[in-house]
């Protein structure tokens, strides 16, 4: 596998743990795949830095067993630079649809890769693309 293949491939890797109920409900485990730089721009146009994020997370949709969990659909990714990859993709939780584009980044092997950015947006119900 090419160097922009593993990239992508690794960033794919963690933007599914983070879709985990497991990860979801752990600052702990969250906070390896955070950027300490992180910041999202959430459906409702909140902004979320990777503290709130993680204080916030465990209580969010998709952290428990017992409830809805994200879905993915059509994933991909491209490499923007060495060690910067963009992530496209849409998710279904329980009834909801959300379109998500995420930037993940390693900047230190010893971290590995980390999202730095993300945005998600919820798609109507009445929109089929």
């Amino acid at each position: 596998m090419s160097e922009d293949a593993d990239g992508v491939a690794e960033a794919i890797a963690g933007e599914l743990k983070l879709m985990s109920p497991r990860v979801r409900a752990s600052r702990e485990l969250a906070g390896q795949l955070l950027d300490p730089d992180f910041v999202e721009v959430g459906a409702s146009g909140r902004r979320w830095d990777r503290q709130t994020m993680l204080a916030e997370l465990p209580d969010e949709p998709g952290a428990s067993d017992d409830g809805p969990i994200y879905q993915p659909v059509g994933m991909a990714g491209t490499v923007l630079a060495p060690g910067v990859v963009h992530l496209t993709y849409e998710a279904v939780l329980g009834e909801r649809r959300s379109r998500h584009s995420s930037i993940w980044r390693n900047l230190d092997e010893d971290f590995g890769w980390r999202m730095f950015h993300h945005q998600g947006t919820l798609v109507p119900a009445d929109q089929s693309q």
